[in-house]
């Protein structure tokens, strides 16, 4: 992707150059998840913050939804690693960004994507805070994710959100009690 970059200058196919941003941050992403450190995440952050240069709402909106999305996963893996809060809340603010045109009438699926990841994200913030409420809230957003994905037929995914509540209920219980 760095090699399509120099053919593929912003200047001269700004939405090719975004496209490649975008799959760059994507590959950037996956080699994140298998390494243990946080460079290549962050640089993932990077491409993707590239791409939204000209991935506008305005120009393309699915594409900067998507983008968001891909954004946010990005710095919700930052977060889990890093012991803050904030990586989280970039994440939690990239997916409200992306829910924007990601709607559940319009594209049921991303908008389970979009609001399940943030519902995952939004678990771990509650519990960095012991913030009850918002614990409810991911719990919330986790239920609506699985339900849309398992309806939707998209069982890999609906497995995932599956997976998330049983960490989430349990979390909303313990801070409910405090």
């Amino acid at each position: 992707y760095r090699e399509a970059l120099q053919e593929n200058t912003r200047e001269r196919v700004p939405l090719q150059w975004a496209k490649i941003q975008m799959n760059l941050g994507a590959a950037l992403g996956v080699l994140g998840e298998r390494e243990g450190g946080t460079a290549r995440l962050e640089e993932a952050v990077a491409a993707f913050r590239e791409a939204l240069q000209e991935f506008t709402r305005a120009r393309v909106p699915l594409y900067w939804a998507m983008t968001q999305v891909n954004l946010g996963n990005a710095l919700a893996r930052l977060g889990e690693r890093e012991s803050g809060t904030a990586r989280l809340e970039e994440a939690v603010a990239a997916y409200r960004e992306a829910l924007q045109e990601n709607t559940r009438e319009r594209v049921p699926l991303q908008w389970a994507t979009s609001t399940g990841n943030q519902g995952v994200a939004l678990m771990l913030l509650a519990g960095r805070r012991g913030d009850a409420e918002m614990a409810k809230l991911a719990v919330r957003q986790i239920e609506a994710a699985f339900t849309i994905m398992r309806d939707g037929g998209d069982a890999p995914s609906a497995a995932f959100y599956e997976a998330q509540l049983p960490n989430a209920r349990a979390l909303a219980q313990k801070l409910a009690k405090r």
